[in-house]
């Protein structure tokens, strides 16, 4: 039987992996996670709520990032400890959201509509991609006993 070699046989990396699962599985952390979802679910069938007719590179972008979304908080939901190193992509994904309807063009102009939507579905992806971050900082300070200014939850 093969051991773990290289990183994996670190003992902070167990620790580690076990101190984001317990962030992870916090209330306030779960509740993060399904708005992060929900979010993602939002911007991949916005196209259709929304109405982006004409707009094809705006319904693939929209369809593909809010897909990427949802499956990054399903597994941040279901398995922080593993999936904590990629949680920095969630508020990049809600950057590259807010940016795409300027940047993906392809010879029309996005209307109106389009941009708003863009725009609001990424600031709340941002917003949720950076609490969870942030969230899951403060648990591991707090594990560790270090005293910071501002606490998020009952840690």
């Amino acid at each position: 039987m093969v051991g773990p070699t290289g990183l994996e046989r670190h003992p902070d990396v167990t620790e580690l992996r076990q101190t984001y699962d317990r962030a992870g599985s916090t209330a306030p952390a779960q509740v993060l996670e399904g708005l992060s979802f929900l979010a993602g679910l939002y911007l991949a069938l916005s196209p259709w709520i929304v109405g982006f007719f004409g707009l094809r590179s705006m319904t693939v972008n929209n369809l593909i990032t809010g897909l990427v979304v949802s499956g990054l908080a399903l597994g941040l939901a279901s398995a922080f400890g593993r999936t904590y190193g990629v949680g920095w992509l969630l508020p990049l994904l809600g950057v590259w959201a807010i940016v795409s309807p300027f940047v993906l063009r392809a010879g029309r102009e996005a209307t109106a509509t389009t941009i708003w939507n863009n725009v609001a579905i990424g600031i709340v992806i941002l917003a949720l991609g950076a609490a969870a971050l942030a969230m899951a900082q403060m648990y591991r300070r707090h594990e560790k006993g270090e005293r910071g200014g501002r606490r998020i939850g009952d840690w």
